[in-house]
């Protein structure tokens, strides 16, 4: 990290990059989009049915690349063989030896406009992760019961753990609102969850 919200990347090989997060570059770079073998049809597919996706460059040669995000804070995260969702718009970068794949609640499809589009990242390497502002992580465990969070404010969670949608309608009335904290993602087992202190404003929906 160069700085809470800016990161340099070493290129020596490749990193997949948000598309449009570079801001600055040294040496021999090419920037390349994902291309459409690379995805894979059921991410393609996926995206198509959301509406929105995790558009990615791929980032080669030798160099040094600076990734920023509309000044988010940044986070890394070292993979060891495990994997972790992460809210799709919140993926910075990912090294070469970390595989992804798009994953949707289709539950909430419905009900926040765009659906919650998730990417799952598995493998050796690091990730970069971004957030408005500090991020909370929560642990989840049986002692301390399950943890709810609001699904525009969750950023990512530990693969272990399959969250389940939670619909409070009383909760809406008491806001207001008749889409915000009335929909929750409940989270039980083992493993940890981070939020933020923003809600991300959904999509509008296309007529």
């Amino acid at each position: 990290l160069e700085s809470p919200h800016l990161l340099e990347v070493r290129l020596n090989g490749l990193v997949w990059a948000k598309a449009g997060a570079m801001v600055a570059r040294k040496g021999a770079v090419k920037f390349t989009r994902q291309g459409v073998l690379e995805q894979g049809l059921g991410n393609l597919l996926k995206k198509a049915v959301s509406g929105e996706g995790m558009q990615l460059m791929k980032v080669e040669g030798q160099g040094r690349v600076y990734l920023a995000d509309a000044g988010k804070k940044i986070t890394l995260l070292r993979l060891a063989g495990e994997s972790i969702f992460v809210n799709g718009n919140d993926v910075l970068a990912v090294e070469s030896g970390i595989e992804s794949r798009i994953t949707m609640m289709r539950k909430v499809a419905g009900m926040l406009s765009g659906g919650l589009f998730n990417v799952r990242l598995s493998g050796h390497g690091i990730v970069a992760i971004t957030s408005h502002y500090e991020p909370l992580t929560l642990p989840v465990n049986a002692q301390t019961g399950p943890v709810f969070t609001d699904p525009n404010a969750t950023v990512a969670w530990s693969g272990g753990l399959a969250p389940e949608i939670i619909t409070d309608i009383s909760l809406g009335t008491l806001m207001g609102r008749g889409s915000g904290e009335s929909i929750q993602l409940r989270f039980a087992g083992e493993g940890w969850v981070v939020v933020q202190p923003y809600e991300e404003v959904a999509l509008q929906p296309r007529p």
